[in-house]
């Protein structure tokens, strides 16, 4: 049976950094199911550096998501692929959401998280999972992982046990090679 390998994400995903992995993940020949809050069509925005101290927002793709939250049986799944963009700060508040990444920490699944998506790993109530582990992410989001007791790295990516983490979007050829060959290992 081919491996199923779940995407959590919503409305305002980085372009990048939810269909990189997605296509990724069905060239070597898994599952990819894209979930979200709600069943619909997402739109997600393109991030670039334009001469500003942060980021510009653009409209992307748009890009159907498969199944909502509520439908997620994450033991049907042998990876976890968190992308960044603005939907973490919002997907983190679903009430479905703890559920679906607790397991994958409590089975000691691959967990790969880019950019921001440490907001989504600060709406699980065990901060043990990370307590002295090291993980990346945007620079910004510094603070988020040492609030969730992990040690901020600026090495992308950065692999610590079953969670491999990135800054940025170029950063996803890196994490998808470590995040792939922790479920090829399985």
């Amino acid at each position: 049976m081919s491996k199923r390998i779940l995407i959590l994400t919503g409305d305002a995903v980085e372009a990048l950094e939810v269909y990189y992995p997605y296509l990724r993940i069905m060239e070597e020949g898994y599952e990819a199911v894209i979930a979200s809050p709600k069943r619909k069509v997402l739109r997600t925005v393109v991030h670039d550096f334009e001469g500003l101290d942060t980021y510009t927002e653009k409209p992307g793709y748009q890009l159907p998501a498969h199944i909502s939250f509520s439908e997620v049986i994450p033991e049907g799944y042998s990876g976890l692929i968190i992308p960044g963009g603005r939907a973490p700060e919002y997907i983190r508040l679903d009430k479905h959401l703890p559920r679906i990444v607790s397991h994958f920490f409590d089975m000691n699944k691959p967990v790969g998280a880019i950019c921001h998506a440490v907001l989504v790993l600060t709406a699980l109530n065990k901060k043990w999972y990370f307590e002295g582990r090291t993980m990346t992410a945007y620079p910004a989001c510094r603070f988020d992982v040492e609030n969730l007791g992990a040690i901020y790295t600026t090495i992308t990516p950065f692999v610590d046990g079953n969670l491999v983490s990135g800054q940025l979007w170029p950063d996803l050829p890196g994490l998808m090679r470590e995040f792939l060959k922790l479920v090829n290992a399985q």
